[in-house]
């Protein structure tokens, strides 16, 4: 049997990573900063996952899929552009947005991540 490991324990209610065969599983993650619009949450966010990503032997090239949740779809687009700026086309993951009525107080978006490690890339090749 494959160990599950398990890190960033948060609030007794989650861990901000699990990796289970090669695969990381990321928490949900909001900006650090909820006094900035849409665009500037979008790249914290992403600012975020990449940070993990790496402290966990991967990168914005592994991502596997990303849900994306907006409080307003109507600023997607806004999020949209920085997705593109961040993010080569060639490494896209597979995404999915979806519209929330609410993500609590003056949070605009949400992105939760599944992504391979380095290591688990290059089993996969070998």
């Amino acid at each position: 049997m494959s160990k599950i490991k398990r890190s960033s324990p948060w609030g007794g209610l989650l861990h901000e990573v699990v990796e289970h065969q090669g695969t990381l599983y990321l928490a949900g993650i909001v900006s650090e900063d909820l006094s900035l619009d849409m665009t500037g949450q979008a790249e914290d966010c992403l600012r975020q996952t990449e940070a993990v990503l790496k402290a966990h032997g991967s990168d914005l090239e592994h991502l596997l899929q990303v849900t994306i949740y907006i409080a307003d779809m109507a600023q997607k687009l806004k999020f949209d552009v920085v997705w593109k700026r961040v993010l080569a086309e060639k490494h896209l993951p597979a995404r999915v947005g979806v519209g929330v009525a609410d993500l609590g107080p003056n949070v605009l978006v949400e992105i939760v991540v599944i992504a391979a490690t380095r290591q688990g890339d290059r089993r996969a090749q070998g």
